[in-house]
């Protein structure tokens, strides 16, 4: 059995962490990200993995950095012979790189060499794709730019969101992360050079979140569920009010020659035109409310038919 140090923060590292604990793994440490505020009270808040490491009594070690060797003594204590990365947010030194015997293993969110970058799964949702997966790789000093182990292909469907695809991704990521530490030990998983056709996957900005009608309707479905629970997209309603938006489905009526943006139906749901074909908005977030359905929303005549959103 190999000793494994895990680094990850978030909820999808949280996946791949009980797995290995569940698998009966030597996880012998945990590095995760500093408690950060959160919330109106700006409470000071542990990142998931280091709740979950510290109730099951795994030693938790939380660096501000690991630049100049500042864990490297600590690391070389633990003597790992793996290294489990999967979002931990932070640049991995090469003394950190190269100490263990089966090097960083990285679980990233795509099909490499797709999408290497911080935001990979929305930007596969954002592009509308139908479907993204999981890669384990060898870690190396570049972006997601390692020899890739195994990978697990896994469905986006129409009307998932960030979260459906996050959560059906961190649970294949920890089946394969097993499958592939089993078969490093074992010497039947083989490093292999990821192929041509990298794209970059930036992290999201407040930029991809503004809504723009005069796209498709596909194209604006799309982007509004890449970003939903959260950040969520926006637009604003004629008096300037923002207005964002967590669910949608692309529409089926017709609105040949009206402006995008325009709001053409009010029945269940604010359609709303596109630059081809129409998008209905049935989850709302008005400003200064709570989340709300369509329905809600509308009985508040809020918006009228005729109105452009913009």
């Amino acid at each position: 059995m190999m000793r494994v140090v895990f680094m990850g923060t978030p909820d999808f590292a949280l996946f791949s962490l009980k797995a290995l604990v569940e698998a009966g793994e030597n996880v012998v440490g945990v590095v995760t990200q500093p408690d950060k505020p959160q919330g109106r009270g700006y409470a000071l808040t542990p990142p998931p993995v280091k709740v979950y490491a510290a109730e099951r009594g795994i030693p938790v070690f939380q660096l501000a950095t690991l630049k100049n060797g500042a864990f490297d003594e600590q690391l070389r204590a633990l003597a790992p012979d793996v290294i489990v990365v999967a979002a931990y947010g932070k640049i991995l030194p090469p003394s950190v790189l190269h100490m263990p015997r089966f090097g960083c293993v990285n679980v990233h969110g795509s099909l490499l060499p797709r999408y290497r970058g911080a935001a990979p799964i929305q930007r596969a949702m954002l592009d509308g794709c139908a479907e993204t997966g999981v890669t384990t790789m060898q870690m190396d000093e570049g972006l997601d730019t390692g020899d890739m182990l195994l990978t697990a292909v896994v469905p986006i469907g129409e009307n998932d969101n960030f979260e459906t695809v996050h959560d059906r991704l961190g649970a294949a990521g920890a089946q394969l992360l097993i499958k592939t530490l089993r078969g490093l030990a074992d010497g039947t998983v083989k490093p292999q050079k990821q192929p041509a056709g990298a794209t970059y996957a930036a992290k999201i900005e407040k930029a991809d979140c503004a809504l723009d009608f005069s796209a498709s309707a596909r194209a604006v479905h799309d982007r509004i569920r890449a970003l939903s629970p959260m950040p969520l997209t926006f637009t604003h309603t004629p008096d300037g009010r923002l207005l964002k938006v967590w669910e949608s489905r692309v529409g089926t009526r017709r609105a040949d020659g009206k402006t995008p943006g325009t709001v053409v139906a009010l029945d269940g749901a604010v359609t709303v035109v596109c630059g081809e074909g129409t998008v209905d908005l049935i989850g709302l977030l008005p400003e200064g409310k709570g989340r709300m359905n369509a329905v809600d929303y509308i009985n508040g005549r809020r918006l009228s038919v005729g109105d452009v959103l913009r």
